[in-house]
């Protein structure tokens, strides 16, 4: 917890106090901090052993949970690109299929082909369920 905090920053922290508080009342502080942080300590262990008794087993699998998983980003992520081969779009047979059968050298198609390639009497496709 106190990762980030050296020995000269609890010293400056404890000549704080000493200043702050007076050395009067400063050791019967020093007490109550620690019997508070008991007491806090023991209530989060009383409640993980109520969490145990309740849950029994899945106690055990909510402790190794990743909640990272759940970040939106993540999750979209995996939904969308981890689950299989993406979908193969249908066309009119028109497209740019069309196009790449008639591509030139090297496999590469012009874009005037692909935007020349679908006949101007047929109707474009529609798709009712995305519009």
């Amino acid at each position: 917890m106190f990762d980030s905090i050296g020995w000269g920053e609890i010293v400056v922290l404890g000549l704080a106090a000493l200043f702050i508080f007076g050395p009067d009342r400063l050791p019967g502080l020093a007490k109550d901090a620690a019997g508070g942080l008991k007491k806090a300590k023991a209530a989060i262990t009383g409640v993980r052993g109520q969490l145990h008794d309740s849950l029994g087993d899945d106690f055990d699998h909510l402790r190794d949970l990743d909640i990272r998983q759940y970040h939106p980003r993540t999750f979209i992520r995996q939904q969308l690109l981890d689950d299989e081969a993406p979908p193969v779009r249908r066309g009119s047979g028109s497209g740019t299929a069309a196009a790449a059968a008639t591509a030139g050298p090297a496999g590469r198609v012009r874009g005037a082909d692909v935007a020349r390639s679908r006949d101007r009497a047929t109707p474009p496709p529609f798709d009712s369920d995305a519009t």
